[in-house]
């Protein structure tokens, strides 16, 4: 698709300009390059990328691209996991405009903290930092939080996580702009805050956190899950979360895009400082899946989380995933966010320098860091050494004791094999992350094999609760088409990322339906908690409910492998 530059376009960008200042209107392929390329998939030209600074020129902006018949993508952070927040390379029939709203990150805190308002740009990290200083925390308290992805974000998609209490990112309450079939726009206030019925008025004052007590319906129960710890108990033969399930979409839950949310209203949860870290090996999948229920069986409070990793995915992280491993633990998330951007700047200005390419940044710092001694705490470098598959435990502190003597009694038991130990401080932080950094392992090792590989294959997939087989075991028809593979996710939740590197030569998306197809017969839901973005087909139920949404297909055309023709044609 490329960006037409009709008269009506050129009036647009007018518009746009008289709106936020001709410095926040993007126009030019390097300047649109970061925003219209997903860091693993997805590209496309743009008519536009258009950063407001304010809710209200937000709105303004929409009523351009709805009078110049433009399709909105609204974008965050672009982590470009699936490619749903840019465009792709659909059979668009209009031109594109991206509206990025990261400069529109306040939050507002409501009941001592218990709630909290989130503006389209507000993200994790920043909404986990202003909570800690309260006693409280997010849905969301690892993973996505360390690179800069947003509240709004992550309840559009319905982000799951590693919160094994708390289930996929969710709420009813939000404010959100829609085009009805009539191409009219409607501002939605389902907040639960007055805010009064002007629109323009209701946005400044949303901003501004101009509202009085009692303009504001009262707070759920307080609690440190919700209902996804019961529902996850239940050993039935569907997954327990994943981005088609009717269960989680609602409005902006879920919405992948196809409405234009201006704010959310999220829970928060109480704050448990004393946690226990167990880090657990075994060669057997089959008594991971042993534990995991008998856990789930425990008349006792879940683990807060319940990470798996293979050996495997624990070295690619150690090679590959080292410079997020090491910016994270000794500069933290804020820096690692940065990081994130001056690479994403760097490779788009490389790429427009002949024989180097789009990935010359990821290349340095795979080198740079390759040079960084980092010692990884012993214990644990023990037991990648001694067993094919690991777990990382999470609990409360005041169930450190009742879970050694559970793990204790599991792994006497001469059916099973294994050992566990508890983490002190530095094994707890080092194991965490290692795991986040198997996240970004196989696709910075495909970056590093480019001339040897043809595409990343990637699956975010929901196993059934009742799967014994849990672990993919591919034939070797398949098996030979890959260069590399890496198995990690939130085990208790039967939740998976499976990340694949084809071959030089393998049609990558001829394989995917292959491989998807044995998922399928499986039982398991794709895509889980990432999205169908625009490398998952969305089955029908989730089409009809796109349409629903953007009866004109104005939001996000093409999303889920739909239609990217106006009106769905």
């Amino acid at each position: 698709m490329h960006a037409r530059r009709t008269h009506g376009g050129s009036e647009a960008l007018e518009a746009f300009t008289e709106i936020m200042g001709r410095k926040h209107v993007l126009t030019s392929a390097r300047a649109t390059a970061p925003y219209a390329t997903g860091d693993r998939f997805g590209a496309g030209e743009v008519l536009a990328v258009l950063r407001p600074g304010s809710l209200v020129d937000m709105w303004r902006a929409l009523q351009v691209c709805v009078d110049h018949d433009l399709i909105v993508i609204t974008q965050a952070a672009n982590t470009g996991l699936t490619g749903g927040s840019g465009p792709g390379d659909q059979d668009y029939d209009r031109d594109i405009v991206i509206l990025s709203t990261l400069r529109i990150d306040q939050i507002h805190l409501l009941h001592d903290a218990r709630e909290a308002i989130c503006l389209p740009g507000s993200t994790l990290f920043a909404l986990e930092e202003t909570l800690a200083q309260h006693g409280r925390e997010p849905h969301s308290v690892i993973g996505s939080t360390s690179i800069g992805a947003t509240v709004v974000g992550g309840i559009a998609n319905n982000s799951g996580g590693t919160q094994i209490r708390k289930g996929p990112a969710y709420t009813e309450q939000a404010i959100f702009a829609r085009v009805d079939e009539h191409g009219k726009i409607q501002l939605v206030n389902h907040l639960g805050i007055d805010l009064g019925s002007d629109p323009t008025h209701i946005l400044d004052r949303l901003q501004r956190g101009e509202w009085e007590a009692a303009d504001v319906t009262p707070p759920p129960p307080d609690s440190t899950g919700t209902a996804y710890a019961d529902h996850v108990r239940q050993l039935a033969g569907t997954p327990a979360r994943f981005n088609a399930d009717p269960t989680f979409l609602h409005e902006a839950s879920g919405c992948a895009g196809k409405l234009m949310v201006f704010a959310v209203r999220t829970r928060t949860f109480p704050l448990e400082k004393d946690k226990a870290t167990f880090y657990i090996g075994t060669d057997r999948p089959a008594d991971l899946e042993g534990l995991r229920r008998t856990f789930l069986a425990a008349d006792a409070p879940l683990p807060f989380s319940g990470e798996y990793m293979s050996a495997h995915a624990f070295d690619l992280a150690v090679t590959y995933g080292k410079d997020t491993y090491v910016s994270l633990k000794h500069a933290g998330s804020r820096t690692l966010v940065r990081m994130f951007a001056l690479k994403g700047w760097a490779n788009g200005v490389f790429s427009k320098v002949p024989g180097l390419g789009p990935s010359v940044a990821d290349a340095i710092s795979q080198k740079l860091f390759a040079l960084v001694p980092e010692k990884i705490p012993p214990r644990l470098v023990e037991h990648r050494n001694r067993y094919a598959h690991h777990l990382l435990l999470v609990v409360s502190g005041n169930q450190r004791a009742a879970t050694a003597q559970l793990l204790e009694g599991f792994f006497a038991a001469p059916e099973h094999e294994g050992a566990f130990f508890e983490c002190d401080a530095e094994e707890a932080q080092s194991a965490t992350l290692i795991r986040f950094g198997v996240a970004s392992a196989a696709s910075r090792f495909f970056v590093m094999h480019r001339s040897e590989a043809s595409a990343m294959v990637t699956f975010d997939v929901a196993l059934r609760r009742d799967d014994e087989d849990w672990l993919e075991v591919l034939p070797p028809q398949i098996a030979d088409q890959l260069l590399e593979s890496v198995y990690f996710g939130h085990f208790f939740c039967h939740v998976l990322h499976q990340d694949h590197v084809a071959k030089k030569g393998v049609d990558p998306v001829a394989l995917k339906k292959e491989m998807t197809a044995l998922l399928v017969d499986r039982g398991a839901a794709v895509p889980a908690e990432h999205n169908f973005g625009r490398i998952y087909p969305a089955p029908d139920p989730m089409v009809e409910h796109f349409r629903r949404l953007d009866p004109l297909n104005m939001f996000n055309a093409g999303v889920g492998k739909t239609s990217a023709k106006k009106g769905w044609a």
